[in-house]
């Protein structure tokens, strides 16, 4: 369980019970820190991109970044709606992050759609299993802010493959 539900929640008039969202906020601080990481990585593949195609990578990773940028907002302030506290540092996303450390010899476009393509899927399976246990505790707000996540998560990753196939 992440450092969040260590710490009491704040007092919040909403309707849902203390146990269910302490729950909640460690599933959105888990999903923050993977977002947050990922964020971080499309900036490396921005930063660190080279060849052919460079232009229309380094454009479309930042672009992937600004995106994740504001996910990471969303879910920070879904936590501390809930009471909770965000565990939004780069150290706390790093310390609770699922994905994978980015490799640092990419260089080619392809080693860096790869290396981002593999991280997209990653955070899509924790965002769909999160919209279920978000259910769980009867969050229908919650489980629709991972969905809408999801659902561009998916389309990027799409984005990604796109230019590894054909």
């Amino acid at each position: 369980m992440s450092t969040a539900v260590l710490t009491k929640l704040h007092a919040t008039r909403i309707d849902i019970p203390e146990s269910n969202r302490e729950k909640l906020v460690d599933l959105l601080n888990k999903a923050l820190a993977a977002t947050f990481d990922l964020k971080s990585q499309a900036k490396q593949a921005h930063w660190n991109v080279k060849g052919q195609d460079f232009f229309q990578l380094h454009e479309l990773f930042d672009e992937l970044a600004t995106e994740l940028e504001g996910f990471v907002d969303t879910l920070a302030e879904r936590v501390t709606t809930l009471g909770g506290i965000a565990m939004g540092t780069v150290r706390m996303a790093s310390a609770e992050s699922i994905l994978s450390e980015y490799p640092v010899n990419a260089v080619g476009g392809k080693d860096h759609l790869n290396a981002l393509a593999d991280r997209y899927a990653q955070l899509a399976k924790l965002l769909r299993s999160s919209i279920d246990a978000a259910e769980e505790q009867n969050d229908k707000d919650t489980a629709d802010l991972f969905t809408e996540v999801s659902r561009a998560v998916d389309m990027r990753l799409w984005f990604l493959e796109a230019h590894l196939q054909g």
